[in-house]
């Protein structure tokens, strides 16, 4: 794991890859949980015996925004930011995705340090990242997400 701890160590890992999470399952339970809390009960993703007759997957599958959810656990899981007073997620910026997310699927995040802004002592960090998905050569998604991190003086 990677330790940041201002904004000179951060630029130091400009264009470097940072490195990959642990697989995370996503269980129906996850799913229907978020389900609940966004209101998007669409049967694709919560009714499994539905999702096995008429889904083009025969099973369900994660929403979308689920697997985007995921990004902030698993980056920590990347890198620890040290001395900070706030973190902000600023914006997602040409994301894809590139193939659903089946129930029971174990995913990861991948990430590469892609632009960095010292924006009057707001550090404003660009992601590279992609989620990838366990035996599959497509990810789940790719994009760019944009951090903005508030150091202590």
């Amino acid at each position: 794991m990677i330790v940041i701890n201002n904004f000179q160590e951060f630029e130091q890992q400009v264009g470097n890859d940072l490195g990959v999470s642990s697989w995370h399952t996503i269980t129906q339970e996850q799913i229907n949980k978020f389900a609940d809390a966004t209101l998007d009960h669409q049967w694709i993703h919560t009714d499994p015996e539905r999702a096995k007759t008429e889904s083009p997957f025969k099973s369900t599958i994660a929403h979308g925004y689920l697997t985007l959810s995921l990004i902030p656990h698993l980056w920590k899981e990347i890198v620890t930011i040290g001395n900070l007073k706030m973190e902000i997620n600023y914006g997602i910026e040409n994301l894809r995705f590139a193939q659903p997310v089946l129930v029971d699927s174990e995913v990861r995040l991948k990430v590469k340090l892609a632009g960095l802004l010292n924006l009057r002592g707001v550090i404003k960090a660009t992601m590279s990242i992609e989620m990838e998905i366990k035996d599959q050569r497509k990810p789940a998604f790719s994009g760019d997400v944009v951090f903005l991190y508030h150091f202590v003086d």
